[in-house]
């Protein structure tokens, strides 16, 4: 046994995979304890504030609510995705965007299966108007 092929064992020492450093967070900022809770406050202030446009009535229009819901729904994705999925543009850009592009066709699919569906149950609703029922 040579002491070059053996020279760091013993040590306590691992040397650290390629593409990731001894810090812990894998070079991402958003990794750290700041990061999080940066994520966390502004996706609470993304879901405050369609709630509390939904409780005033704020805007005065059924559409206008749902356009400012939907545009603070696609922010607080994009949110979700730098501060707790970690994908930004270093990230390894094969997964990361296959990952968006899933994420683009299933939130297309839930928000409009979502308004299509409501669409459709308030149109077809039973009348509530009590002379009209049987």
């Amino acid at each position: 046994m040579s002491t070059d092929t053996h020279s760091h064992h013993g040590h306590g020492h691992i040397a650290p995979t390629p593409g990731h450093d001894d810090h812990g967070h894998g070079g991402h900022p958003e990794s750290t304890l700041k990061g999080y809770m940066t994520g966390f406050v502004l996706s609470v202030i993304l879901t405050a504030i369609p709630f509390w446009l939904v409780m005033t009535g704020k805007l005065g229009s059924n559409e206008a609510t749902t356009v400012v819901i939907l545009a603070l729904a696609a922010i607080q994705i994009v949110v979700h995705m730098i501060y707790f999925l970690h994908m930004t543009p270093s990230a390894e850009s094969g997964w990361s965007l296959m990952a968006l592009i899933f994420t683009i066709v299933m939130v297309v699919i839930t928000l409009s299966g979502s308004l299509w569906v409501m669409y459709h149950l308030t149109t077809n609703m039973m009348p509530m108007d009590p002379s009209k029922l049987p």
